[in-house]
């Protein structure tokens, strides 16, 4: 199974025809997809102008949309390299359950609850918006957008709500991200508005 960087190299190959540099941009959001899968290419092909269904792409977006899942790639490992020297001082220092882990792999970071919604500018600003609110004190708004409205899914959307994780909070009014709940101060429980 190919990894990320031989995708990318596949996407950026001249050698390829466009159909194959395509697929391999779409096979790169099998390894790093921040917002989803769907949410990520229809972004991607929102900020570089590629048709979604478009087997015959101009490889001069492909490659555009490429560098800026790279980009946005190279900030959450970096978090997560960060992360995890992070807890290894922790745990030689005795703390051995932290107020809160993250515990996922680069598979949407930064959710979106509907692929249709999604936080305006590029995916290496949104993740560092993320990591910088990852890294400070909880706030009250979404730390991708700044919104105050934040509205939390019902007991019955979120046993319906594929692949909720722990750490998922409300969804943001203004950007449409499922804000984690370690960027909250406060996190009610599901269904309380």
């Amino acid at each position: 199974m190919a990894g990320f960087r031989s995708l990318a190299y596949q996407v950026r190959d001249a050698r390829n025809d466009r159909a194959l540099r395509r697929h391999s941009l779409r096979r790169c959001l099998e390894r790093f997809a921040p917002y989803g899968h769907r949410a990520t290419w229809w972004h991607l092909c929102d900020r570089h102008g590629i048709a979604p269904e478009d087997r015959g792409a101009d490889p001069l977006r492909l490659v555009a949309a490429l560098e800026e899942l790279e980009d946005a790639r190279a900030v959450w490992l970096e978090y997560e390299r960060q992360f995890a020297e992070r807890r290894r001082r922790e745990k030689h220092h005795g703390l051995r359950r932290p107020e809160w882990a993250w515990g996922g792999s680069g598979d949407a970071v930064v959710r979106c609850a509907d692929p249709g919604v999604r936080p305006e500018g590029a995916l290496g600003e949104v993740l560092r918006r993320l990591v910088n609110a990852l890294e400070s004190a909880p706030g009250t708004a979404c730390p991708v957008c700044g919104e105050e409205e934040l509205r939390w899914p019902t007991a019955a959307a979120v046993r319906a709500w594929e692949g909720a994780w722990a750490w998922d909070g409300p969804v943001c009014g203004g950007c449409g991200i499922v804000v984690p709940r370690p960027a909250l101060a406060d996190t009610p429980t599901a269904g309380a508005a």
